[in-house]
């Protein structure tokens, strides 16, 4: 496919998922402390496009006055005060437990204030998966909606953590309406195994517990270089014949500091739109930055919803 038809598509990719959002009820959400305009602007956007049914957790007389100063309506929304962002942070865990809400979004805070209340070994919302983050990007350049990950939570993760990181991409790929199989990639500097390159090895890993049905739900192959995953003409030069190879829809990176690079070159040189979540926890956590543009921001809370409905559909129910 041309670049020019390509970038003609790509305006599409978080239009169809802000539209699909919109089709499923709205989810209850809980977000920690809204107390600047663009968090608390981000919140009233996606509840004003039927994605969300906000519950704000914060100083309720300083989210009242960045609502009056920025012009935001937020007379319909629930407020629940906390003195600050610590508190904040807190009671929204206390909230998901209480099933107030079905999904967290991250407001004005940091992140590790947000993510030590929810990795918590007591009163967390830990899980027996490991917690990792997707970046949901559209990329114009690149005909699919590509999934990183994780570029923000697991530093050097090893093996089970990747096994984990891996399962929860392919799970939200495949409950959020992206499509079915998602054709996963595991990167690394090259695309043979050696022991002088340890991520090669742990590639390989990961592609036979894939075999032996350890990770399920997806088509793997690894290790690859980042050209020869995501082009086809690399690819071919190489010799690679794969259904990933030069497909790919998820990007496994070997760490943190690799999938964070990645994620901000695609950003700022390819120009592209980076939508964040957080997975493996009881509820999935939106998480934004204040560099997010309305869109991505819209673009979060529509992959979040998505899944968060496809998870209360898949709930067992329980017999009176």
């Amino acid at each position: 496919m041309s670049t020019e038809a390509r970038q003609t598509q790509s305006p599409s990719k978080y239009d169809r998922l802000i539209a699909a959002a919109k089709a499923v009820p709205p989810v209850p959400t809980i977000v920690v402390h809204p107390c600047d305009e663009t968090s608390l602007r981000g919140a009233v956007d996606s509840a004003q496009a039927g994605i969300i049914r906000p519950i704000l957790v914060g100083p309720a007389n300083r989210i009242g006055d960045i609502a009056r100063s920025s012009g935001l309506d937020i007379s319909g929304f629930e407020i629940v005060n906390a003195a600050h962002s610590e508190e904040a942070a807190a009671k929204g865990v206390e909230l998901i437990h209480a099933a107030k809400g079905e999904m967290l979004m991250k407001g004005s805070l940091h992140t590790d204030e947000l993510m030590r209340a929810v990795t918590a070994k007591v009163g967390g919302l830990r899980t027996d998966r490991r917690i990792s983050h997707v970046f949901v990007m559209d990329v114009p350049v690149y005909a699919e909606t590509l999934l990183v990950t994780d570029a923000a939570i697991n530093i050097f993760p090893d093996l089970d953590a990747k096994r984990d990181i891996i399962q929860n991409a392919i799970d939200l790929y495949n409950e959020a309406g992206f499509g079915k199989t998602p054709r996963v990639a595991i990167l690394s500097a090259v695309e043979t195994v050696t022991s002088k390159i340890p991520s090669t090895i742990e590639a390989a890993a990961l592609c036979k517990m894939a075999d032996r049905g350890q990770i399920t739900g997806g088509v793997l192959d690894g290790p690859l270089a980042f050209d020869n995953a995501i082009d086809p003409e690399a690819a071919r030069i190489k010799g690679i014949k794969s259904e990933v190879a030069g497909r790919a829809q998820i990007l496994v990176v070997p760490d943190l500091e690799s999938g964070n690079m990645l994620a901000k070159n695609l950003a700022y040189f390819a120009k592209a739109d980076g939508a964040g979540i957080v997975l493996g926890a009881r509820v999935p956590v939106v998480l934004t930055s204040r560099a997010d543009s309305p869109r991505a921001r819209m673009a979060s809370c529509a992959v979040a919803s998505l899944y968060a409905n496809a998870r209360r559909q898949h709930a067992p129910t329980v017999a009176a």
